[in-house]
């Protein structure tokens, strides 16, 4: 497989992503537990990323082009019934010797999606859910202080400005507390279990 034909194929699984996406927000089904028609479209997508992986390496900008690149990204990010892809993925970035500021982000942001898979504190802020008030949260991380100054160094905007951000965009899109968050956390719990996040 050559570069231009994988970048095209990891564009398609992108969009294919983002179609069922704005299906589900038009359905008002969007943040109501983790749909199954996404979770085997996720599940499919990184299973042919990870054969186009096997045959070029980490698509990076340099081999694919930005486009591809950022797909790539976005498909690795919702890979997430596959702990192990995530993991070789992260690994396979952060030896890739990322040169753009924009490789860098994506960096934090799955080093961040991992560790609160695996119920360890986040390092960016970059990851959210629901609290017990029904507002979008960011999951655990260390220290306030810290988290922003990691997240300037990355020129991103301070937790509290994302965080309002991500609320705004919540409402937009019609999100809202699941019904019985308890019984939800404990499903998460379970799924977290059964994909191998956690022991």
């Amino acid at each position: 497989m050559d570069f231009k034909s994988a970048a095209e194929k990891i564009i398609s699984l992108k969009n294919a992503d983002l179609e069922l996406r704005d299906q589900l927000i038009r359905n008002g089904e969007l943040g109501n537990g983790y749909q199954k028609a996404m979770q085997a479209l996720h599940h499919k997508n990184a299973e042919i990323l990870e054969e186009i992986i096997d045959h070029i390496g980490y698509p990076t900008t340099e081999k694919v082009g930005t486009e591809a690149s950022e797909a790539a990204w976005i498909i690795i990010q919702h890979a997430i019934s596959r702990p192990d892809f995530m993991r070789k993925c992260l690994k396979l970035l952060e030896d890739s010797n990322p040169e753009t500021h924009a490789e860098n982000i994506n960096i934090a942001y799955l080093s961040d999606r991992i560790a609160v898979f695996e119920g360890r504190p986040q390092l960016y802020g970059t990851q959210f859910d629901w609290d017990e008030n029904g507002q979008l949260s960011p999951n655990i991380y260390d220290d306030l202080n810290e988290v922003n100054e990691r997240r300037k160094s990355l020129g991103l905007n301070s937790l509290e400005e994302q965080t309002a951000s991500i609320r705004n965009r919540t409402q937009k899109e019609n999100q809202h507390l699941p019904a019985d968050l308890k019984q939800r956390n404990e499903e998460m719990k379970a799924w977290k279990k059964s994909v191998g996040w956690i022991a």
